[in-house]
């Protein structure tokens, strides 16, 4: 934890957004907060806590609590990032009698509690926000996901669109050089023009061989919200080609001489080589049938789906927690860890599919888990999908980096 000083007379806290509850009632305050005499500032390190942090800088323990509690609506424990700066409201220098407590968790986002006559409240002030289509267009090389963040896409927004990517796309034998990928995403901005946050991935084109990939997200209106192709069939509705992120195809499905036994047979699924722990993902909802070591394979879990369909993950070095048979997975929910388990001459996973017992390859078998939008649902979809389809044009050609956009 790192202290500095600052004293003013009345000094303004111009932050962008700030949540306000007061004796436990949630309210917005109109203006940013000020606040009058010395403030203190806290600089978070690793393994801080707000407690911990509030007496490291002198404030008695039940204080401490108090203001800890007081923030909980605003501010979780586990909040706490390092580099993140607290700022501690003084009567002086010499009356250490704290008023205030101010943090910003994120660029637009900051919470305080302010000392009230007989309890302590939270605040909120949220500022004016505009929303903006920007884009991103790139060369796939060494990766979708690397390729991406380097022209200029936020990770946490690449990682997510590539884990939807993967029931459309097979990363290791669909992208080839020259293939390129574009991605339309919103940012959102204050009054002066700051950059707030970053919102959605809206859409996302891939050129592959000269084939395009369109992928489109969209509220279906139930309370969800999902990645759609330009016909309005749901991308979660079927299985994911790739059950972990980050593997190379290290053997295909098909014929093929046996690594550890020495001779032909039918390799009925395919590996993806990946390091020891890497997540394995359920490729799509289903039950777990199978959760044990197995000969050959190993720690396996086979999962039983709709129709008939089953998957089967083998040579893992664990299950995941809780999992145990009959119990059901979500698509995309992390079942176990990639290991070396069975016959195995490294760590990879070893995925089937298999339709009323017969196994099919993952990489070309498409199965539909959902229903495609239909009816006012698909027009509403579309009528969407069109006027983003302008915005990315009027973007494009332009030349421009972002273009304002309608309130969400």
């Amino acid at each position: 934890m790192a202290l500095r000083f600052r004293s003013s007379a009345r000094l303004l806290l111009c932050f962008l957004l700030l949540f306000g509850i007061t004796s436990g009632v949630s309210a917005e305050t109109a203006e940013p907060p000020s606040f009058e005499g010395t403030e203190r500032v806290i600089t978070v390190r690793r393994n801080d806590t707000l407690a911990d942090m509030l007496r490291s800088a002198g404030i008695a323990a039940a204080e401490a609590h108090a203001v800890a509690t007081a923030l909980l609506p605003g501010f979780g424990p586990r909040d706490l990032r390092p580099g993140q700066e607290l700022s501690l409201w003084f009567d002086t220098e010499e009356d250490e009698t704290l008023n205030a407590v101010v943090l910003e968790p994120a660029p637009g986002h900051v919470v305080a509690v302010r000392r009230g006559e007989s309890a302590w409240s939270l605040e909120e002030y949220r500022a004016p926000q505009s929303r903006f289509l920007a884009r991103v267009e790139t060369e796939i090389d060494g990766g979708v996901f690397p390729s991406l963040t380097r022209a200029g896409l936020p990770a946490p927004l690449a990682f997510r669109l590539v884990r939807a990517l993967q029931y459309e796309v097979d990363f290791q034998r669909d992208i080839q050089p020259g293939d390129r990928i574009s991605v339309a995403f919103e940012r959102y901005r204050g009054p002066d023009g700051e950059l707030l946050r970053h919102g959605r991935v809206l859409h996302a084109a891939l050129t592959l061989s000269g084939r395009v990939v369109e992928v489109w997200r969209h509220d279906a209106g139930d309370d969800t919200a999902g990645w759609y192709d330009g016909t309005g069939r749901p991308l979660s509705g079927r299985f994911m080609r790739t059950p972990l992120d980050g593997a190379r195809i290290s053997s295909g499905f098909g014929p093929r001489r046996h690594p550890v036994l020495g001779y032909n047979r039918m390799h009925r699924g395919i590996d993806f080589a990946a390091p020891t722990g890497t997540a394995v993902y359920a490729a799509a909802p289903g039950r777990v049938a199978v959760a044990r070591a197995e000969r050959g394979y190993g720690r396996t879990i086979v999962l039983t789906h709709a129709n008939g369909v089953s998957t089967r993950y083998a040579h893992l070095s664990r299950f995941a927690r809780g999992l145990r048979v009959g119990a059901t997975v979500r698509q995309g929910q992390t079942i176990g860890a990639v290991g070396a388990t069975g016959l195995a001459t490294g760590p990879h996973l070893h995925y089937e599919l298999m339709i009323a017992g017969q196994a099919r390859d993952p990489s070309r078998t498409l199965i539909a888990t959902e229903e495609p939008l239909r009816g006012p649902a698909l027009a509403a979809f579309q009528a969407k999908r069109r006027r983003l389809e302008t915005d990315i044009a009027t973007l494009r050609g332009s030349g421009g980096i972002e273009l304002a956009m309608a309130p969400d």
